[in-house]
């Protein structure tokens, strides 16, 4: 699901030419009719709904001093807004599934760390796992588990955005030496996703290269 039809064609070619399948649907997960409108497509495409990956996301940067309401309800309205209507919107499947699966895409930053010019979406990332851990529980009596991925420094089209110097300095200050790649985050959601997780909710899991564990630069160098 997504805005961008040809990003989305795009995506599908890929995954079938790996031998998977896959269908992209045009919608906006802001509104109530947008989620519906694509949790029904989805049914009529597959038959019902076993897993929801929640992974619409914006991270705009803004500076405390001139941010507008505009832009704080802009990040509020897509990662927190869309997450808890595409969740509602599946919630009726998910139930028929018995062994529904929700994994929410959240961030170390807010959590866990800050970072100047993202207050905003921070914000909505640390209110995802307040919502993930309450859905956890009122969920569980149906057989659904609701947990989150923490992606740190990934490299995907929005960090590349930012530069690379960006990329560079956010490398050397993590562990593993290196950028995290959409297939490590793709790896820790399949296995939220899977049987062998069915004992596990209300969980988040930062995949970050030990980004968040020293305690300052000069611990990497030690």
């Amino acid at each position: 699901m997504g805005r961008d039809a040809q990003a989305g064609a795009a995506t599908v070619a890929e995954i079938e030419k790996a031998g998977g399948t896959a269908k992209f649907f045009a919608g906006n997960v802001t509104t109530r009719a947008g989620a519906a409108s694509i949790a029904a497509a989805a049914v009529a495409a597959f038959g019902g709904i076993d897993v929801l990956c929640a992974n619409a996301g914006i991270f705009p940067a803004a500076k405390l001093d001139t941010m507008t309401d505009a832009q704080w309800d802009e990040v509020f309205t897509v990662n927190v807004k869309g997450m808890f209507l595409t969740v509602q919107a599946c919630l009726p499947e998910l139930k028929k599934s018995g062994a529904g699966r929700i994994v929410i895409t959240s961030s170390i930053t807010g959590p866990i760390t800050g970072f100047p010019g993202w207050s905003h979406y921070g914000a909505t990332k640390a209110a995802q796992l307040g919502f993930m851990r309450t859905a956890a529980i009122e969920l569980a009596k149906f057989g659904i588990t609701v947990n989150a991925v923490l992606p740190g420094n990934i490299a995907t089209e929005g960090l590349a955005a930012l530069g690379p110097d960006y990329a560079a300095s956010a490398a050397a200050i993590i562990p593993l030496k290196r950028l995290g790649s959409v297939e490590d985050i793709g790896h820790a959601a399949a296995f939220f996703a899977s049987p062998e997780a069915g004992y596990i909710t209300g969980q988040a899991l930062a995949i970050d290269g030990g980004q968040v564990l020293p305690e300052s630069p000069q611990a990497l160098e030690a």
